[in-house]
């Protein structure tokens, strides 16, 4: 087996990454002859874990804006790779796991992945480091020349599956199956309900009957070997999308001048590997494969209502092989936990195509959890650089590009000042502040603590974005997923607790989503709760508020919905009826959230302004603990010094020779 395996400068020794845990298909039949030999290798492999664990190589922690390497590995490193494999491929399925995926934060899940009609296993080469942080990663290698049926595929993987589950009965296992490895995951996932798993499907094959090649087939059949050598070039138009397999390391910020030559030549240097496709899968692997996947669909099909795991599907718009995009639909029917996401410009490779990353997919999507019940503060992994870049150039890049924020800062003598100084760097800090419309100043101040301080504040967010209720067969990865990928928690008394004990930057908004979604005439006013409701948790943790005013969103739209008199009525009727209520029991106009989607008159974007007032010093007001009346004292001046911010913005931005978009860019 390992003469076999790994001998690419890409792979780490077979010893270290060979599940010997029954995976091997050779050491399965010897099994059955031997049944020592299971007992034998479980042995083998539950050693190897332990020295791994006792040689602490894993990590505690992540810091904001770490490294995921994305854009690094393009789709020639991956023809590069396989071609090295191949060069000495043989023997049965088996897993390994590259070294490119480093490290791990301790504690970390197991994702197994199952590949797709390629079988190399290296499908995941754009994401290798960043999944290795989350995740202690294997990947499963089936040999071009391999004819393993697939149930006997399926029991390979389920083995490894229940051994994963007996290192570590409270841990989920994830199943990342791309297109005939979706099959896979669902078959395993309906032979194990009792087994905690996670189910990353990618364009899953359960479509495959209806697949848009199918007349395409007998042809193939009766192809001669000599007209073979033309295949992988309609493949490689079949499979994927090669402008999105072009435009992987192609930053976003290039001139357009650069990111033209930049594709140009990405597309010529990956034109001399398509004839390795012919190498992957040979005329002959590939009617096997089109076999095998005919008897996976219909194997995970008679199953899926046995399917208890959580599962989360990611289809192409523009998938030429098989109708993934409505077989998402029937699968968010069929499956009992499921979620979709839809991505309209890729292809049926989805996972080597330009895109969001994989990593960053599973935390929008609250799909990562690192034990049976899922925390949103202790499971949370920091934004890496690339999401950085992409959240904020791309996403929101347009609100930043118009509003140009400035912001300014408290100093402990009472000195203004440009930047974050007047901020504490050691937490626990809350951020206490006004929400303007549409709460579009937020992005701001997230983006602003880690390009500066690097410092990832957690926002206490409406309980609305973190519900089901809004998913549908059609989602694509919105604003909200972003939300918690930025680190968006809903706002509840538990949540602050748990962060303010982690020593964390909480921004906390008091007039939550009443005042976000404030009518014409309430620009700049403070609606919040008569009481208190944070402040003697701050004072429990000693923490350092820190209010601050926001002005200038409320100058680009206008709330005037509430003067439609038959929309009035219905909103209070039926809309708020419908939405999330989390102070039905607080007193004061805030109370009145109806949850709704304005409609706005648009106006000449205004500038943000930004100012964080001298923070104040909880530590040592213990006595507020039990002194309601203290406490409401506080909460007062809190409030006061936060109306103050906003007071002296409106009077500054009046001084602002650049207030205007225009201004800025001459």
């Amino acid at each position: 087996m390992a003469s076999a395996m790994d001998r690419g400068s890409s792979m780490v020794p077979s010893s270290d990454s060979v599940l010997a845990n029954g995976a091997s298909l050779a050491g399965k039949r010897e099994k059955e002859k031997d049944g020592s030999l299971t007992e034998q290798r479980n042995g083998h492999f539950r050693s190897r874990v332990e020295q791994r664990i006792s040689n602490d190589t894993v990590l505690e922690d992540l810091a904001p804006l770490w490294d995921d390497d994305y854009g690094t590995q393009t789709v020639k490193d991956y023809f590069n790779a396989v071609k090295e494999r191949n060069e000495a491929d043989g023997g049965p399925p088996r897993w390994f796991c590259p070294v490119e995926y480093g490290h791990p934060l301790r504690d970390s899940p197991t994702l197994l992945f199952l590949p797709g009609l390629d079988g190399n296993g290296m499908g995941l080469i754009l994401h290798h480091k960043a999944l290795g942080k989350a995740f202690e990663v294997r990947c499963l290698h089936i040999p071009v020349q391999d004819r393993t049926p697939f149930e006997e595929l399926v029991k390979l993987v389920e083995e490894a599956v229940k051994f994963e589950y007996a290192l570590s009965p409270n841990k989920p296992i994830y199943l990342l199956g791309d297109s005939f490895g979706g099959c896979v995951a669902l078959a395993v996932a309906a032979r194990n309900p009792t087994i905690d798993l996670v189910l990353i499907l990618t364009n899953p094959a359960t479509s495959f009957g209806r697949s848009q090649l199918q007349p395409l087939f007998p042809i193939l059949e009766a192809l001669p070997d000599s007209m073979h050598v033309t295949v992988p070039y309609l493949l490689s138009f079949v499979m994927g999308d090669p402008m999105k397999m072009a435009s992987v390391n192609i930053e976003n910020t290039f001139p357009p001048k650069k990111k033209i030559e930049q594709l140009s030549y990405n597309l010529i240097s990956m034109l001399p590997c398509l004839p390795e496709l012919a190498n992957i899968i040979p005329k002959d692997t590939l009617l096997w494969k089109l076999r095998l996947l005919k008897s996976a669909a219909a194997y995970a099909n008679s199953r899926l209502h046995a399917v208890k795991a959580d599962v989360l599907v990611l289809a192409s718009g523009k998938d030429n092989m098989l109708p993934s995009g409505d077989e998402a639909k029937r699968l968010n029917r069929s499956l009992q936990n499921c979620k979709v996401r839809n991505f309209k410009d890729n292809g049926h490779t989805l996972l080597l195509e330009d895109g969001i990353g994989l990593l960053t997919i599973i935390k929008g999507t609250c799909m990562y959890r690192r034990s049976r019940r899922r925390d949103l503060i202790t499971d949370y992994i920091p934004p890496s650089v690339t999401e950085f870049k992409y959240g904020f150039d791309q996403v929101v890049g347009l609100i930043r590009t118009s509003t140009g924020p400035v912001m300014f800062s408290t100093l402990e003598d009472g000195k203004i000042v440009k930047g974050l100084a007047g901020v504490p760097d050691e937490g626990p800090v809350l951020l206490v502040g006004y929400h303007s419309l549409l709460g579009l100043e937020l992005t701001s101040v997230i983006e602003k603590f880690l390009s500066e301080k690097n410092i990832m504040v957690r926002g206490l967010a409406h309980p609305g974005l973190f519900t089901d209720r809004d998913e549908s067969s059609s989602s694509e990865f919105s604003m909200a997923d972003w939300v918690k990928v930025f680190g968006g928690v809903p706002v509840s008394a538990s949540n602050l607790y748990k962060l303010l004990s982690t020593k964390s930057h909480v921004l906390l908004y008091p007039g939550g989503a009443r005042e976000a979604l404030h009518f014409k005439g309430e620009e700049y006013k403070l609606i919040w709760p008569d009481h208190q409701e944070f402040v003697r948790t701050a004072a429990r943790f000693g923490a350092t508020i820190v209010p601050f005013g926001a002005v200038g969103e409320d100058d680009i739209f206008e709330n005037d919905l509430m003067k439609i008199p038959l929309l009035n009525d219905f909103i209070a009727d039926t809309i708020s009826r419908q939405s999330i209520k989390i102070r039905d029991e607080a007193s004061g106009e805030v109370a009145n959230q109806n949850i709704f989607l304005p409609v706005l008159l648009p106006k000449i974007p205004g500038r943000y302004y930004y100012l964080f007032s001298k923070p104040i010093k909880t530590q040592g007001m213990e006595s507020i603990l039990k002194d309601k009346e203290k406490a409401n004292q506080l909460y007062l001046q809190i409030k006061s010094e936060v109306g103050r911010s906003i007071s002296y913005l409106i009077k500054k931005r009046k001084e602002d020779p650049y207030r205007s978009v225009v201004d800025r860019k001459l």
